[in-house]
């Protein structure tokens, strides 16, 4: 049978000086020893392979060892230390309230509080996962608590204080543990590499030391793991392959790529990351994270908040500048939301590549009207239908404009009369020449440019209603609505102003709702950022309104005899 003894249970902790990344924390607790200072109760509260219960073991053998060194420390070598270490010293008494959280239970542990050490000065009762203990059982425990014997001492370990109950918290002196550094768990892994006589690279042993997230006992298992894959020769490419961790590298080019707008290799190297078999919201994530430590590198009073190996913080520095600081609040606004949406996505892969095409376009947005996800305009070809957008063929030259749009005939409205002072100017009709954009040369480059038109420009009625009704055959889809704009009778009540009189208030709503890209239609199609509707029910609709069904019935049995006929034959009645 094999000797072989994991490097958890091998390296654990067995004095205060041995334990990783809790130096204030054992300088209070052995302090508070060579002082005599010893509570009744101890509360050991922090994550999870952090040292809690090996400190409450060290502590125990500590203040029962017959001949501490000069530093406070247990020897190791008297009987005492020896059982506690073999796990068969009468002093100290072990349970796991995970498993025995009940009021029987409890009472067990506070019979044994009534008999006196044999050996040594005191007897430590470690109780583990404390806040898995129930109510009755939490009760039960109060009294001893409150007032043990003087040669009682008990370590309450747990990883969710707040489950603890209040009475209970109040008769303990409470130990917060932090998470280990990635810097200490690493340090104590390269100590364990030499002494198992493997060949560790730094980089190595900090990716190791980042993916067991400030807990020691993961990072000794993913140590060992690590170590049985690559036969004791920790390389950085071997660790993250057999822990199926992303390369730093990914992250670093994709923020390159961001900062240079490269829409295409960020999608590349996204496709790279899914070919090796990451998950995706992993991926997501994992970018996030290193977005978050860009942000705090880019700050050097918060640089000591990065949890990343020295060369890693470098290249995190380094590279924190290439970007604006309001780029990364926006970045990581956008793979919160990525990471929100992702669950419920039908095409998972579709929206993780918009957030990197969005990513990239942060520093250089995409211009009218592309930046606008929401336009209900078509987009049209600058050549194409729209005669005031036309190109000039030559520098110089002014192009005859384009056919302009003609309607189709059951989408036509007919203009209102013209007014006195319309008259003496004859109206253009839709066969008219629309008067074209300017142009001019460029000094500097010899070629044409296109110069920027007012965005009040005048138009005509006949141009109004041609743009009017091109929006309703641009919709058909809008029953309500597109009825409506051909039964209405648009009238000019000022410079840029129209009144729309409708019949109906579904009709009137219709408008409302679509008010707003109506407009954006007309100005964009007249050039005029001033022109406004105003939509009204009409005074006569009071008139036109329906017949209630029985009224509507006998109309129509007067106006057809033939029908009044029928339905008396089949005895049909009138309520």
């Amino acid at each position: 049978m094999s000797d072989y003894i994991v490097s958890a249970r091998k390296y654990r902790p067995a004095t205060f000086r041995s334990v990783v990344g809790q130096k204030n924390l054992t300088s209070t607790l052995k302090n508070s020893i060579e002082s005599g200072r010893l509570a009744q109760a101890y509360l050991f509260c922090g994550p999870r392979g952090v040292g809690k219960t090996s400190c409450a073991r060290i502590f125990a053998k500590t203040i029962n060892c017959l001949s501490p060194d000069a530093e406070g420390e247990a020897c190791g070598q008297c009987a005492s230390c020896k059982a506690i270490e073999m796990g068969n010293s009468f002093n100290l008494v072990e349970l796991d309230a995970a498993s025995n959280n009940s009021v029987d239970d409890i009472r067990q542990v506070t019979e044994q509080v009534n008999i006196p050490p044999q050996v040594g000065r005191y007897r430590v009762f470690i109780i583990d996962e404390v806040h898995m203990l129930s109510t009755q059982a939490f009760n039960a425990f109060l009294k001893t608590l409150e007032e043990p014997p003087a040669y009682a001492v008990f370590i309450l370990a747990t990883t969710e204080k707040h489950k603890v109950i209040p009475t209970i918290l109040s008769r303990c002196q409470i130990y917060d543990f932090k998470r280990i550094t990635i810097d200490d768990m690493a340090e104590h892994l390269a100590y364990v590499a030499s002494c198992e006589g493997i060949e560790a690279d730094p980089k190595a042993l900090g990716v190791i030391a980042r993916k067991a997230d400030g807990a020691m006992r993961d990072a000794l298992s993913i140590f060992d793991q690590v170590a049985a894959s690559t036969r004791g020769k920790m390389t950085y490419q071997a660790v993250t392959e057999n822990l199926n961790v992303l390369d730093y590298d990914y992250f670093f080019r994709l923020v390159d790529g961001f900062a240079a707008g490269d829409v295409p290799e960020a999608l590349l190297l996204y496709k790279e990351v899914r070919d090796k078999g990451f998950d995706s919201l992993f991926f997501v994530n994992s970018l996030a994270q290193h977005i978050r430590d860009l942000m705090v590198a880019a700050d050097a009073r918060t640089v000591s908040l990065l949890e990343t190996p020295a060369d890693v913080s470098e290249r995190l520095v380094k590279q924190s500048g290439a970007l604006p600081l309001p780029w990364y609040y926006s970045a990581m606004r956008i793979l919160n939301e990525c990471d929100f949406n992702y669950r419920t996505a039908g095409n998972k892969q579709l929206l993780v590549e918009l957030t990197l095409i969005r990513l990239c376009q942060l520093l250089a947005p995409a211009t009218p009207p592309f930046d606008n996800t929401d336009r209900k305009i078509p987009l049209r070809d600058p050549a194409g239908a729209a005669p005031r957008s036309a190109a000039p063929q030559s520098a110089g030259t002014i192009p005859e404009p384009a056919a302009p749009y003609e309607p189709e005939p059951a989408a036509s409205v007919t203009p209102p009369p013209a007014t006195t002072a319309e008259a003496e100017q004859p109206l253009q009709t839709t066969t008219q020449k629309v008067r074209p954009r300017t142009f001019r040369l460029s000094a500097a480059k010899h070629t044409p440019d296109v110069s920027i038109e007012p965005s009040r420009e005048p138009f005509t009625d006949a141009q109004f209603f041609e743009a009017w009704n091109r929006f309703v055959a641009e919709n058909p889809d809008q029953h309500i609505l597109a009825s409506a704009m051909r039964e209405a009778r648009p009238v000019r009540s000022g410079e840029f102003e129209f009144s729309v009189m409708v019949k109906h208030p579904a009709e009137q709503q219709a408008f409302e709702l679509s008010t707003g890209r109506i407009l954006e239609f007309l100005r964009h199609e007249l050039h005029n950022e001033l022109l406004t509707i105003h939509v009204e029910i009409s005074p006569e609709s009071d008139a036109e309104k329906p017949l209630p069904p029985q009224e509507l019935l006998k109309k129509v049995i007067t106006d057809n005899p033939a029908l009044g006929e029928f339905l008396c034959s089949i005895d049909a009645e009138l309520a």
